[in-house]
């Protein structure tokens, strides 16, 4: 796999990170290298808010008011729904949205519509290092090891309780975005992931990442792959080689 890595022309950069979640064994690739997070960063601030749900359940019924116009220009991978302006939606819904859809609005409005320092506590609880991200939101921040490790937390429930383990989690397998991490594994496997994209005009520079659990019967497993190029279906088909390759080595097992 390392060969096929090295000689593919159109990934500048990768990096990869595996972790067996029966026995805890890892893999790494790269995997202290920084990249964008990009929607990437949706996934703590869901954490966040089911977080203070524990004590708080009625926070999920809370009602926010989306005062913006949907502009597609703000993302490459376009939600399949969309929020409509000026209506009403509960956290809940909002959470939905931005986790399933990856909707940024909605994203925007949870971050809105919360103290900022709570979901500096979540980054900091889970022993995440964010304090790049104050300097440059949209720069080269986090490892594929770091991001690794919420999903680690989230199915050994050692943060959130097993219920909000779960919850998240499903909500999670629901991700609207099938064409790499997913699509290297057979359709009756159940994942659970999120992926990110990140575009720089300056540059050309397209990153794209896909991170999450494939619930493998017997040998579930931890698997983030992050991609720097210059086209995101191409960088989006190696993530779907990559994710085939380690599925027919664990499977085969």
């Amino acid at each position: 796999m390392n060969e096929q890595i090295k000689t593919n022309p159109d990934i500048s950069f990768t990096s990869i990170y595996y972790r067996d979640l029966n026995n805890g064994p890892w893999i790494g690739i790269n995997e202290r290298e920084l990249f964008s997070p990009a929607s990437l960063i949706k996934v703590p601030l869901l954490i966040t808010y089911y977080k203070l749900a524990e004590n708080n359940p009625d926070i999920l019924d809370n009602k926010i008011v989306n005062t913006e116009l949907f502009n597609p220009k703000d993302q490459n991978i376009v939600p399949e729904i969309t929020l409509s302006q000026s209506q009403e939606y509960t956290v809940s819904e909002l959470l939905d949205r931005m986790i399933i859809y990856s909707d940024n609005q909605a994203y925007d409005l949870l971050l809105k519509n919360i103290d900022n320092r709570k979901l500096i506590e979540t980054y900091n609880n889970l022993g995440v290092d964010i304090s790049l991200g104050f300097e440059n939101p949209n720069g080269n921040i986090l490892s594929v090891k770091q991001y690794a490790s919420f999903f680690r937390i989230l199915f050994n429930a050692s943060y959130l309780s097993k219920d909000m383990s779960e919850k998240t989690l499903g909500l999670l397998s629901r991700v609207k975005f099938s064409q790499a991490l997913v699509a290297g594994v057979p359709s009756n496997i159940l994942v659970a992931h999120k992926f990110g994209e990140r575009q720089y005009t300056d540059t050309g520079e397209k990153q794209l990442h896909d991170c999450g659990i494939i619930y493998l019967p017997n040998k579930p497993y931890l698997l983030c792959i992050m991609t720097r190029g210059k086209n995101i279906p191409i960088e989006e088909n190696f993530v779907k080689q990559i994710s085939s390759m380690v599925y027919q080595n664990i499977s085969g097992q």
